[in-house]
């Protein structure tokens, strides 16, 4: 690492997967991994290219069953481009003798060089080097410029460069026995003497794909057809000591793209009219040089490096390009297969960092969820539920996607899937909701689509609250909470658990923002939204009922993560760590024993601590005092203590999470979550799991630890909030936001001060609350102010 390179030295085939995915390059519409041109799918490598909301759906079977599953399709491979001496074969790191080998990822500059040397014998050399960007201004475009040098030797040099539709979804060992096969119709030609094309579409959702791709060098272009691939070959005269070079430049649209009339015609006409490499890579640094400004962010040492990196994958996934676009934000950014591409609850850990830089596209994100609100409803009313049910998993539609079975890759055996009963999803959504608009102040949204979200949910909420006469209270049954390994009780015949104390208490705060939104919107909209959903006193009433009634279930004086779960075994911790070293996938490290989880006081993840994440300590004993319940400090201590004994780990997001609320409760240790977060892609914490693309929620997460964990960071009422938590390990760090109309506002924390600088603009003055006192910021001015010990 440097300060804004990530680089890799040596040709080491065990680590290309992924190295792949941490130096894959995308725009927000579309990424490539990190493939080597040369390299075609194989064990080692895995050239994948995917388009932001581009799935298909296909039918497998499996274990006995028709197994229906929607994936994020790995779209035609623009990359390839191979190279040899006459009648030899064709190089690769796997074949020829490497001599040198180097990746930089430059973050700056959105770039990824590589720098290969080739021993050909007898003294002979052939140098490659390689720079490729998918553009960051024109989301439609991508370019390869290739630099080979003789050392040695003069003579003749075969290229070949490729538009490849022949590639199937293969990225993710566990699905192979899945169908993968989603491109249909593939068909090349030639549009010009230097540009082919491709074009496909895929298989059941009937998506066209239009691909063209330019080569530009000193020597005469062929052009070979042979379905799947449309070949362009040149000869290169390399002498001894001169570099030739070879920028292929390739354009790419889909039939989901507005104005065009065709997507084949759309990426013949811009390969053909667009600049050279070096005009593209000055216009793609300067968009890229915008995005940085905006996201400035000033962390020093070695965190501060893995914190950028993490930043520029979150913006390759989630650029302003992704405003236009209908998408939500896929788990594994756009960097591979795993679970599917599909959309999860990540945008809870994902969109507090955006509302603050890019909050158009957290609004576009949030259009996602309202585009799909009619799916949700359709989902609650088979249900036999009012209001929004959301999917866990939810991909091009809106109808859940969650998998019927999954493979347990240590047992080889496929098991029921029952992640769909994780409803706290819908809460996910109204609380990025809530978050957006008091981050931005979009009321318009707030009173619209926002409104419309919210309330839904909440009537869920109501409407699958049971009342308990023997407890007084409401309780919700048959759902999994954020924890995974447990979905049911020991020998229970169904799946589900109860009173989920994280799913319970969101609920509540769920049902108490859309009772006050009802309160406080304009009275000509709340009258349209009573009347477009039919909502009667009745149910407002019983909104009010539940949000103070539900139940919450504790044992030993600690929250209970369930009813019951106190009730459950103790595991054997030691022993497990003893005989298996990494248990972070217990799960499936049971079930092949023949056991299962679901026995045990062990979770996946934080869970109830899920709670300290989302909600200040003072907003969650205020959640607790409207349930009735006192939260004292010490209660919240135990339970914090209780469930960090008794977490694997599981889980990218647990480190995040356990470091933040571990940072506002016990300082010692959240140094130590706070870097296995930092840790978790570039180390592969998960066991392998990087490869198959990275982990965005937790990428996003540790840039909001910094900005809003660390800080104390809240928007709400109209004012900033700020409650800095110093820590030994980062005391001085700094990074700029977007507030509500004021660009630019710098934040920079050191030793018992804050500056706040906010920019010269007509926006109007910042509010910033902190626990002492309240500042007010005019526009052009810093204000330099004394922390609180």
């Amino acid at each position: 690492m440097t300060g804004w390179s990530w680089e890799y030295e040596g040709y080491e085939p065990a680590d290309e997967r992924l190295r792949e995915s941490l130096c894959v390059l995308g725009n927000g519409y579309f990424a490539t991994r990190g493939a080597l041109p040369e390299c075609a799918a194989d064990e080692i490598h895995y050239p994948g290219t995917y388009v932001a909301g581009i799935y298909n759906r296909l039918t497998s079977a499996v274990a006995g069953r028709q197994v229906e599953n929607e994936d994020l399709v790995n779209v035609p491979n623009w990359l390839p481009l191979r190279f040899r001496l006459p009648e030899g074969h064709w190089l690769t790191p796997d074949n020829a003798t490497v001599l040198d080998h180097r990746q930089l990822l430059h973050l700056s500059a959105g770039l990824l060089e590589r720098r290969t040397r080739y021993g050909l014998g007898g003294g002979r050399v052939l140098s490659v080097r390689q720079r490729r960007l998918v553009h960051m201004a024109d989301p439609h475009l991508a370019a390869l410029r290739t630099e080979f040098t003789a050392e040695g030797f003069s003579g003749p040099l075969e290229v070949e460069a490729a538009l490849d539709g022949g590639v199937t979804n293969a990225g993710v060992p566990r699905y192979r026995d899945l169908d993968g096969r989603h491109l249909t119709h593939v068909h090349t030609g030639t549009a010009a003497p230097d540009t082919v094309w491709l074009r496909c579409r895929t298989r059941t959702s009937d998506i066209r794909v239009g691909m063209a791709a330019r080569l530009t060098t000193e020597a005469p272009v062929t052009v070979r057809h042979e379905l799947p691939y449309a070949v362009q070959r040149v000869t290169l005269d390399l002498a001894a000591g001169r570099t030739v070079t070879v920028d292929k430049i390739v354009a790419l649209h889909t039939s989901r793209d507005p104005a065009i009339s065709d997507p084949l015609h759309a990426a013949v006409d811009r390969a053909g009219r667009v600049p050279g490499f070096d005009d593209l890579l000055r216009s793609h640094l300067t968009a890229w040089d915008q995005l940085w400004r905006r996201a400035e962010l000033d962390v020093p040492g070695e965190s501060g490096r893995i914190l950028r990196l993490h930043l520029f994958h979150v913006l390759q996934t989630l650029s302003p390009h992704t405003a236009d676009l209908d998408v939500g934000v896929p788990a594994r950014g756009l960097h591979g297969e795993a679970y599917r591409g599909h959309v999860f609850w990540d945008e809870l850990f994902v969109l507090p960092y955006l509302n603050l830089h890019f909050p158009e596209v957290s609004r576009a994100l949030l259009h996602y969820r309202h585009r799909r609100l009619e799916q949700a409803c359709t989902a609650a009313r088979r249900a036999g539920r009012l209001g929004a049910m959301y999917p866990w998993q939810s991909g091009s539609d809106g109808r859940e996607e969650t998998q019927q079975l999954h493979l347990n890759p240590r047992s080889g055996r496929w098991l029921p899937d029952h992640s769909h009963l994780q409803h706290h999803v819908g809460s996910a959504i109204a609380y990025n909701v809530w978050q957006y608009c008091e981050a931005s102040g979009d009321m318009e949204f707030l009173h619209t689509k926002g409104a419309e979200m919210l309330l839904q949910i909440a009537r869920f909420w109501a409407d699958k609250a049971v009342y308990d006469e023997s407890l007084g209270r409401y309780r919700i049954k048959g759902v999994v909470g954020p924890d995974e390994y447990h979905e049911r009780y020991p020998d229970a015949d169904v799946p589900g658990l109860d009173d989920n104390a994280y799913t319970n208490v969101t609920a509540a705060w769920v049902l108490t923002r859309a009772l006050e939104l009802l309160e406080t919107l304009p009275e000509p909209r709340r009258r349209e939204l009573v009347e477009r959903i039919g909502l009667d006193g009745g149910e407002r009433e019983l909104w009010e009922e539940v949000s103070h009634t539900l139940h919450v279930p504790f044992h030993e004086d600690v929250i209970s993560q369930f009813e019951g779960y106190g009730k459950l075994a103790e595991l054997d911790w030691d022993g497990y760590r003893g005989r298996y070293g990494d248990i972070r996938r217990l799960d499936r490290i049971l079930e092949a024993e023949g056991d299962t989880v679901n026995r045990y006081q062990a979770s996946k993840q934080a869970d109830v601590l899920m709670l300290g994440y989302l909600f200040s300590p003072a907003e969650l004993r205020g959640l607790f005092h409207r349930l009735g319940l006192r939260l004292e400090e010490e209660t919240w201590r135990r339970t914090v203590d209780y469930y960090l004994h008794r977490t694997s780990h599981g889980s990218t997001l647990s480190g995040l999470v356990h470091g933040w609320v571990l940072a506002r409760c016990r300082r010692a240790e959240a140094w130590k979550f706070c870097q296995e977060a930092l840790q978790g892609d570039i180390a592969d914490v998960q066991g392998g799991t990087t490869g198959e693309g990275i982990h965005l929620g937790a990428m996003a997460g540790t840039l909001d630890l910094v900005q809003r964990g660390l800080t104390g960071l809240e928007t709400r009422g109209g004012a900033l909030w700020l409650d800095p938590v110093p820590l030994p390990e980062l005391s001085a760090y700094g990074f700029a936001l977007r507030y509500q109309g004021n660009w630019g506002v710098r934040l920079h924390l050191e030793r018992g001060k804050l500056d706040i600088a906010v920019p010269s603009s007509d926006a109007s003055p910042i509010d910033v609350r902190l626990p002492d006192r309240t500042v007010r910021v005019q526009p052009g001015e810093t204000a330099r102010l004394e922390l609180p010990d």
